[in-house]
């Protein structure tokens, strides 16, 4: 059987292949007790809550990327991830990428998708807009003051971006985890073979695509 994954699928998973992410909506939906508790004291929206409502009913499974893929060593095809890796540090992001190369197959393919730090000061550049350039790359700490505000860090995590990169950057880094074969892709386009359902355009407006083998 040919494995394929998606790690921080967030509320896009692919069909037919194995999805995780590290949402804490996740533990909350198999959580009863910790759900309760969150919605009690309100320290969820209505868009978590929404969120842990959907992750009940879909097969969405619970992993850390900087930690083990509760996978076999040479077990996967490919792995896809997008919008993900920008949330953890760079020590992380590394683990992750060794981790990943630990679960390929040999020749397997890792296909990652970030928000591209290029586009996002071409737009700064252009519009001149300091402001919107710092909200748009997500790295502004959120306010932690209140104890509600501590618990709901506790509960949801830091959500925040903790690294940008552009496809030069993310490129070099592979390439230091020990990818080889390591290029950007235009949108649409990618090194995998039958890749079904993948959405290889998923968003394309403020997206790179960097693919490696192992």
């Amino acid at each position: 059987m040919t494995v394929r994954i998606n790690i921080g699928c967030g509320k896009t998973p692919t069909k037919g292949w194995i999805n995780f992410d590290n949402s804490p909506a996740i533990k909350l939906a198999n959580s009863p007790f910790l759900y309760f508790f969150a919605k009690f004291f309100r320290l969820l929206s209505k868009d978590q809550i929404k969120n842990i409502e959907w992750n009940k009913k879909h097969k969405i499974f619970f992993v850390d990327a900087t930690k083990k893929i509760p996978l076999k060593n040479n077990s996967v095809a490919c792995i896809y991830s997008s919008h993900m890796l920008e949330h953890l540090s760079r020590d992380g992001a590394l683990a992750f990428l060794r981790n990943s190369l630990r679960i390929l197959k040999k020749s397997g393919v890792l296909r990652i998708a970030v928000p591209d730090l290029r586009l996002a000061i071409n737009n700064y550049l252009t519009d001149g807009d300091a402001d919107n350039f710092m909200e748009k790359i997500l790295v502004q700490a959120p306010a932690i003051v209140s104890i509600k505000e501590k618990l709901q860090l506790i509960i949801t995590g830091y959500r925040q971006h903790q690294w940008m990169y552009d496809g030069k950057s993310l490129t070099l880094l592979m390439k230091t985890a020990g990818f080889r074969n390591v290029r950007v892709f235009i949108k649409g386009k990618t090194s995998i073979k039958n890749p079904g359902p993948l959405n290889l355009q998923e968003r394309s407006d403020e997206s790179v695509y960097v693919e490696g083998i192992k």
